[in-house]
Formats: structure tokens, sequence, C-alpha cells
């Protein structure tokens, strides 16, 4: 893969999920949050599925190790997905996107916790720094945390924990299955309990509106199922690390087009925050940094 290539498929990626998040905040104006999340699987999946079973051999689930990387990414990351869409409701896009920088650093404890990873002591003072840039992005009020936007901040912050752990257990279980394929029937399965939380909690269907549609159309198709293909050819021929350097560039997309598209307003904590968030990051990947920067992007 040429640069220039790597680097539009960057460019695209970075902005369809940075889209994503104002794209739920205009949904949430007309669709309760669970359901509204599990539209958004649901069309994903049919066409993640569809796609793998033309495009691939191994498609299907084929032993425990796919089963549970599908029951662990059903749950876990895109059920769990069900938090975002629920925090957004109270908490600008901009903000919901600057706290998904703290993915690489939660999934980093849970390999620690769960995959018996080490972690230096320079890594360490990194993740030490990233929380310090959460709590300059979440902004608690110690004497009450429901205040204003507080709570959905934190509810934001339990997706983020729910896709990290998601992440490391899928890992851990080791699928043998095409990852867009596992990906398909994990959201299949991840929007089936989505369906049965939104019933549980009475969440009903209002008369559709076309902004409606439009945001699950564009969550669905673009933002999940094509993102998630390109993610995966970045995956495949850049590697996990330079993959997974998208997600610094996912909210400076979703603040720009909140600001502009939405008028919302991100507080200069919110940036500071996110900065010291992404020094964190640089501590604790400092190694693979260094390498990607020897080697060049290229």
């Amino acid at each position: 893969m040429s640069r220039s290539y790597a680097i539009a498929l960057f460019a695209v990626l970075a902005t369809m999920w940075g889209l994503s998040f104002p794209a739920i905040s205009v949904g949430l104006e007309h669709l309760p949050p669970l359901l509204f999340a599990a539209f958004r699987y649901d069309t994903a999946a049919v066409l993640l599925l569809g796609y793998a079973a033309v495009a691939t051999d191994d498609w299907r689930p084929a032993g425990r190790n796919d089963l549970e990387a599908v029951v662990w990414g059903g749950l876990f990351l895109v059920a769990g997905n069900g938090l975002l869409f629920i925090g957004q409701q109270t908490v600008p896009s901009g903000v919901a996107a600057i706290l998904q920088a703290l993915v690489p650093i939660l999934t980093a404890l849970w390999a620690l916790a769960l995959l018996g990873e080490r972690l230096s002591a320079v890594g360490a003072v990194g993740v030490a720094v990233g929380f310090l840039g959460v709590g300059l992005i979440v902004q608690p009020d110690p004497g009450n945390l429901l205040a204003g936007d507080t709570a959905g901040r934190l509810i934001v912050l339990g997706q983020v924990a729910s896709v990290s752990l998601g992440g490391v257990l899928v890992d851990r279980a080791a699928p043998s299955m095409e990852r867009v394929a596992m990906t398909g029937w994990a959201m299949l399965f991840g929007g089936v309990v989505l369906h049965a939380l939104s019933l549980s909690a009475g969440e009903t269907a209002p008369a559709t509106a076309p902004a409606a549609l439009g945001a699950v159309v564009y969550l669905g198709v673009f933002s999940t199922a094509l993102a998630f293909v390109i993610y995966f050819t970045l995956l495949e021929r850049r590697g996990a690390f330079e993959a997974s350097l998208v997600a610094y560039l996912v909210p400076l997309v979703a603040t720009v087009a909140g600001v502009v598209l939405l008028g919302e307003t991100v507080g200069p904590l919110s940036l500071a925050g996110f900065l010291v968030v992404f020094v964190g990051f640089a501590l604790l990947k400092r190694r693979a940094l260094v390498d990607l920067v020897g080697v060049g992007i290229s």
C-alpha cells in the first residue's frame, strides 16, 4: 500500500468515524438511545455479513474460540456502545469523541489484568497522565457527580471501558475466522442484546423522521460497515499500531463538525484534557512511536 493511498484511507476513516458523533446527536432528537444503537448495528451486521459471505470462505463461526469472540464482541464492543448513545443525550459530540482517546490506555490496563502483560515504570506514568487528562475532560464535581453533564460524561467513560475490555477479550479468544465476518456476527448478537435492553427500558419507536432515518443509514452503512472494512484493510496492510492512530484524528473531526454543524461548544479544559491523554498514550506506547518515526510512516 502506497503512502498516499494509506493517508487517503486514514483521512476517510477519520472523517467517517468523526462524523458519527454528531450523527448520533442528530438521531437522538428523534429516537430513544438504545433502540437507535440497535438500528445502527442491525444495519451494519447485515451489510458486513453479506460482504463476508461473498468475499471470504470462513465467514461462519467454526469453533469455541470464534463463538467466544462473537459473544464478547457483541456484549462489550457493540452492546456496550449503547452507553455512548445514552451519554450523548447530554454530552456534546466533540467531548464524547475526545473521551474515546482513552481507549488505548484502558486497553493496556485490561491487558495487564487479563492477559498478564507487563507495564514498565514509564508506561505506568503514561497511564497516570492519561487519567489526569480524563479528569480535565470529565471535570467532575465531587459534591454532586450528577451535576450538569458530568453524569453523561461518566456514562461515556463507561462505554470507553466496555469497548476496551471487549477488545482484550476478543484478542484472548483468538478467533480463527475472518475479522470482518467476526465483527458482523458480533454486531448481530450485540444488536439483539440492545433490542432486549431497549424493550426492558420501555423504549418505543416514534414516527420516523427523515433526520432519524438519515442518521441510522449514515451510522450503519458508512461509519460502521464501510468504515470497518477500511479499518481492517489498514490493520492488515499497516499494522495494529498505525491503524490505532486514527483514533486521535477522530476527535478533531467530531469537534469541528459539532461546532460547525450543531453549534456545540467544547471548553478549553476538554481540549487540554485530550492533549494530556495523548501525552499519556505517547508515554505508554513510546517504543512503538519511536519505531514508527524511525522507519517513517510511509
